[in-house]
């Protein structure tokens, strides 16, 4: 049985730790989408180091059609924020690429942009990058690498979509952030529509192993192991050289 105040406490101090180990002093900055991912890791660090320690960031690629939820958030929390539009970035890059990009190029360059852009305001305000990917997305790669997927430090990679929902109504958050259907941001669809199969049988089966549509326990198992190399740390050859000794 999953305890959420539990888990959310024991987190609150993981966040502490990790600012007086790696950062003490320093603010958190966090990318804000106007989702529960992002909306409830903001809370958690507002928690852990106090609202005045916390920076908001909306980035939107031109017009974003949930922009309220994402200003509705930093209102709530009462934190500090920037809205900086990546559309000039975005379309200068693409611009000026000679060739004819992708449409998972496409899709991919905003959240790789929008993380340049997080450690930009994070270096200017002494700050350390807030991860907000969670496990079920982790398992199945449903993050762009060098984009969402990094960060200076993950609240939440450890905990299942369900488990998210249940912390965020914890802490009072409105529902409509921890409730709101997810989307990539990126192509119009849900999450669930990319994915193939909904957060409700992912979760079951991380957590226990059982699935009921084998044709889903299958494609899962597939994305699970293509996408385990986002996770890992860079490959490095080492030559192993021999070291001279007297």
């Amino acid at each position: 049985m999953f305890n959420a105040e539990k888990v959310k406490n024991e987190c609150v101090q993981w966040i502490r730790d990790f600012f007086e180990q790696n950062g003490k002093g320093c603010n958190a900055v966090v990318g804000i989408s106007g989702g529960k991912d992002s909306s409830i890791v903001a809370a958690l660090c507002v928690e852990a180091l106090g609202r005045d320690k916390v920076i908001g960031v909306l980035m939107p690629n031109g017009e974003q059609s949930d922009i309220d939820k994402a200003k509705l958030l930093v209102d709530t929390l009462g934190i500090k924020h920037y809205i900086i539009n990546i559309k000039d970035a975005y379309d200068g890059l693409v611009k000026n690429l000679p060739f004819e990009i992708s449409e998972q190029t496409r899709q991919n360059l905003p959240p790789r942009i929008r993380m340049a852009t997080l450690y930009s305001v994070s270096q200017s305000h002494n700050g350390r990058v807030a991860n907000t990917c969670n496990l079920s997305e982790d398992w199945v790669g449903y993050s762009t690498r060098y984009g969402d997927s990094v960060g200076d430090f993950s609240p939440c990679s450890y905990l299942t979509v369900d488990e998210m929902k249940q912390i965020g109504r914890l802490i009072g958050l409105p529902s409509e952030l921890v409730d709101k259907v997810p989307s990539d941001g990126l192509c119009g669809k849900t999450d669930e529509d990319n994915l193939g199969f909904t957060y409700a049988e992912l979760d079951r089966y991380i957590r226990t192993g059982e699935i009921d549509n084998a044709e889903h326990k299958e494609l899962i198992d597939r994305k699970h192991k293509l996408n385990l190399f986002k996770l890992q740390l860079m490959p490095a050859f080492n030559p192993q050289l021999e070291t001279k000794t007297e």
